[in-house]
């Protein structure tokens, strides 16, 4: 199946948005070609026959593990905030570390003297990580390199009979999305996205709300991804060999759409009754970006090769539209300078409600926001177990506020007691694909795009995952905290 669907991409020109060739166990995605303009509509088809749903993993519980053995691929930025939170949940052994730099890897162990952890660590060239996935001891492989590592690392893991946690996105290009499908399916092992704004206090109040009924019939959506990056971008050595500055001057499209686009999709149980159907996407002219490169370029030798690249437009707005007819506005902008949003934006036939700008607001249907009392009155009928049980330990915790720490402990727990993980296989893939769906789009004048369904049809029967009420589980206990 593998080789008809890359030899279909071949002949139709499409390579670009699937190709992850025989490299993919490298951990090494290649780069999208662009100008291809032949009718995706036909690739999806071809995709979805050449794929035979091996195991529906909506649903599916994993024997229970009574202690989790974890090792952590990537120790730069994500790395050694998911090391603070898993350091402090019961039944969890940090098995092993991994970094290509040997002074971040050997940090990360020097943080955990005196904890009880012992981890192996892994470090010094590009295929270490590789040991890390084959370790036995090892039941879940984290990962927190560059996005465009993330597949090739959680094929290898699964392979090796690991579950996976990976960070966003999972997979960057559209054969990346089927292989990690095709992997999941066949080991039966868990490949989670770790999308931490699902455990956002705003965010799960109104998942709450709309599973309740709250906001009638969900008809739009709006989030985004906007945050003023420019000079962590351009900063030396920020992130490792550069690679945000690389992405931003080699692809076009919303290159980061996880953070606003997952909780959208869990209000509108997308792959769960609804999914997503097609896209269209347009892009802004850069302004910013490529002056900026050539500024510190004629001053220091070392921005150089950045000088010249064709860095993507500051706004993406990608429109998204779902086999039930609601629509999802989702924004990507990290390079104006501007304040930080999400928007996490919910409108309904009964009821709306909305995060950015602070303060939060919801409505009853009227043309005003409720107002603070009514508000508060809200908040407490409408917040969920999930956020009564551990929300303020999280925040003292911290990671992201402790959205961070709430995701780690309910994966965890989940492991912990044989339950469905609250992300599956097919969100993580399918809200990853708005990626490179996106930037064909915009390479091909906005044209409407389809959306695989990664599900092959069973999202019109799976059942709604992501237990807020902890009917079940929620058992784990704390560490340290």
């Amino acid at each position: 199946m593998r080789t008809k669907r890359r030899n279909f991409l071949k002949m139709t020109g499409m390579a670009g948005l699937g190709l992850a060739g025989a490299g993919i166990h490298k951990g090494y995605a290649s780069e999208p070609e662009t100008n291809q303009k032949p009718g995706l509509d036909q690739l999806n088809r071809q995709l979805e026959k050449s794929h035979v749903q091996q195991f529906n993993m909506s649903g599916f519980a994993a024997p229970k593990l009574d202690t989790v053995g974890v090792g952590i691929i990537g120790l730069g930025s994500r790395g050694p905030d998911h090391i603070n939170s898993l350091s402090r949940i019961e039944g969890v052994e940090i098995k092993a570390l991994c970094d290509i730099r040997p002074e971040k890897a050997n940090a990360a162990k020097k943080k955990l003297e005196g904890s009880g952890h012992n981890p192996t660590i892994y470090t010094g060239h590009k295929e270490v990580w590789k040991k890390l996935c084959e370790q036995e001891n090892i039941d879940l492989v984290v990962i927190t390199t560059p996005w465009y590592l993330h597949a090739g690392m959680a094929v290898y893991a699964m392979e090796h009979g690991k579950h996976v946690a990976s960070e966003v996105v999972l997979a960057a290009t559209i054969e990346e999305c089927w292989q990690v499908v095709e992997t999941a399916e066949r080991t039966r092992k868990h490949c989670m996205m770790m999308s931490n704004t699902c455990y956002g206090d705003f965010q799960l109040l109104t998942l709450n709300m709309a599973r309740q009924g709250f906001f009638g019939d969900i008809i739009h959506g709006e989030c985004a991804y906007i945050a003023n990056k420019m000079e962590k971008n351009f900063a030396k050595n920020r992130y490792w060999d550069m690679w945000w500055l690389k992405q931003y001057g080699k692809r076009k499209g919303n290159i980061y759409p996880i953070h606003g686009l997952g909780p959208v999709c869990q209000i509108m149980d997308i792959n769960r009754g609804d999914k997503m159907d097609y896209l269209v996407s347009v892009e802004s002219k850069d302004l910013g970006m490529s002056d900026m490169a050539k500024k510190l370029a004629s001053n220091d030798d070392f921005y150089k090769p950045f000088a010249d690249l064709d860095y993507r437009g500051n706004m993406n707005t990608s429109v998204i539209k779902t086999s039930k007819g609601r629509t999802i506005i989702v924004q990507h902008d990290a390079t104006t300078f501007r304040p930080h949003t999400n928007i996490h934006g919910i409108y309904g036939s009964r009821g709306s409600a909305l995060q950015y700008p602070l303060p939060a607001r919801i409505s009853k249907g009227e043309s005003d926001w409720v107002s603070q009392d009514e508000f508060k009155s809200l908040e407490e009928k409408y917040t969920p177990p999930i956020v009564k049980k551990i929300g303020k330990i999280a925040q003292q915790v911290g990671g992201h506020g402790g959205i961070d720490y709430m995701m780690m402990w309910r994966l965890i727990d989940c492991l912990h007691n044989g339950l469905p993980l609250d992300q599956d296989v097919y969100d993580g893939v399918s809200w990853s694909s708005i990626l490179p769906l996106s930037e064909w789009s915009v390479n091909n004048r906005s044209n409407s795009i389809d959306i695989p369904d990664f599900t092959m049809g069973k999202w019109k029967t799976n059942k709604r995952n992501m237990d807020i009420t902890l009917a079940e589980g929620g058992n784990t206990k704390l560490k340290n905290v």
